[in-house]
């Protein structure tokens, strides 16, 4: 995509992970950048201070008066409802409308690109691989799905753009987005089941798996997670290695953990990193590691820049994040909203707080996936001592009929499990001893993170 051709982009959901990504790399190559969100977040605050304008009503006259059919690119999320009055006013004033995935998938075209797929991982491996490649001082630029800690930002640059230029994308399962991605490298970290009201059956999300890596450039590479290797079978022209913990052709050897963090040597057939030190704890991270440093040994960053790059660091927003640290109490939010990512965070804080007593607070993201893994969801929930339940956040969905969080509330097994709404949750929380609690979802549970610190160290 020529950015010569506009002089200003419009943002219909600015406020999305994704979409503030593409709106900050836009407002950075000199274009003018606005956008609409429902709702005022921290992130939407950070693009204003930046200086991208944002409404939050859906009213014509707040689109700005520049905004013009010739000289607009209007870029557009899902979330949007067809009934938004801004959509529909662009859209019959015949503007240039592309979802937020078409306009990844045209700009990283010009490029060199790393996409990184996966039912969970994804968010953390490519923030890994950006942060391996720019402290190393790879010319290079990322498009994350999560704010890193160590840049405060979803875009991640090093150097001036040009046309060898390394392009990190977190390649996104939901509505297929990921078949615009033509990579020259990939990463697959998972593919459990999920996204069941987009694909109807994981067999058809398998397939669409399948059909993305079949778009990795001939002379490529993927590189993916031995428990869904199989994916590649088939795959012609394009180098194909494997990667686990335990297992795979490149995997992690002589592994030592002090509290959840690990050292270990990343081992393989033509490549092996020394005695890596992670900045941040559990056992998944371990495999998102190896995968990282893959992916930076084949972009030519030398065994001291991975080992240095994984020791500095220092995670993703959400994803493990330490809120509180004190002698008597830990709490970490993280934004798992799937069984398989609950019991691989759960498992791993049961690992790194052996005998404490662990409670977790759940918000469910969508009715459908609700409906289609309660007993997935109990069963990985029940892994903690004491479980808050909250109701489910709907996003993009209506409701659905006998579906609430009861379906999973009620087999949960856990020690103790407590129904609660946004009213009554810090009460609630108040009236428990725990030492280690964790807030969980892709819902607006992160609003509650600042008042639960702010509860818990008082």
């Amino acid at each position: 995509m020529k950015l010569d051709h506009y002089d200003s982009v419009y943002f219909l959901g600015i406020g999305g992970i994704g979409m503030s990504a593409l709106a900050r790399w836009f407002k950075s190559g000199g274009l003018k950048v606005a956008g609409y969100d429902k709702t005022p977040t921290p992130l939407t605050h950070e693009l204003m201070e930046e200086g991208i304008e944002i409404q939050f009503e859906d009213r014509i006259e707040c689109i700005p008066g520049y905004i013009t059919p010739e000289k607009t690119l209007v870029v557009l999320t899902p979330a949007i409802p067809k009934d938004h009055l801004g959509w529909n006013y662009l859209k019959n004033g015949g503007f240039t409308i592309l979802k937020r995935s078409e306009v990844l998938g045209r700009l990283t075209k010009n490029y060199k690109t790393i996409a990184v797929a996966g039912t969970h991982g994804k968010t953390t491996t490519s923030s890994l691989v950006a942060h391996l490649l720019k402290a190393s001082q790879k010319n290079m630029v990322a498009f994350l799905g999560g704010i890193t800690t160590n840049y405060e930002s979803n875009l991640v640059q090093e150097g001036i753009v040009t046309d060898s230029t390394l392009v990190v994308a977190e390649a996104d399962e939901f509505d297929r987005s990921f078949l615009r991605l033509f990579p020259s490298m990939a990463i697959v970290t998972s593919a459990d089941a999920d996204h069941l009201d987009i694909y109807g059956d994981h067999a058809s999300m398998l397939q669409s798996y399948k059909d993305f890596i079949h778009q990795i450039e001939r002379g490529g590479l993927l590189v993916v997670h031995e428990s869904v290797a199989h994916l590649a079978t088939g795959l012609e022209g394009v180098e194909v290695v494997t990667y686990g913990k335990d297992s795979g052709m490149y995997h992690a050897e002589n592994i030592r953990t002090q509290g959840g963090f690990f050292r270990f040597d990343l081992t393989g057939p033509d490549f092996s990193v020394k005695d890596i030190e992670l900045g941040v704890p559990g056992f998944h991270n371990m495999e998102n590691a190896i995968a990282a440093g893959l992916i930076a040994g084949r972009c030519g960053v030398n065994e001291a820049g991975i080992r240095s790059g994984l020791l500095s660091f220092k995670g993703v927003k959400r994803r493990f994040e330490f809120v509180l640290r004190t002698p008597s109490m830990v709490f970490i939010d993280d934004y798992a909203h799937h069984p398989a990512e609950i019991a691989a965070f759960l498992g791993s804080l049961r690992a790194m707080y052996p005998g404490k007593k662990l409670s977790v607070v759940f918000q469910p993201h969508l009715y459908t996936r609700t409906r289609d893994f309660a007993d997935e969801f109990a069963t990985s929930l029940s892994i903690a001592d004491t479980v808050f339940m909250m109701d489910i956040y709907p996003a993009r969905e209506l409701p659905i009929e006998g579906v609430t969080s009861d379906i999973i509330f009620n087999s949960i097994t856990a020690s103790e499990k407590i129904r609660c709404s946004k009213k009554d949750l810090l009460q609630k929380i108040a009236a428990h001893h725990t030492d280690v609690l964790a807030t969980v979802g892709a819902g607006d549970i992160d609003t509650f993170v600042k008042p639960i610190k702010e509860l818990l160290s008082a």
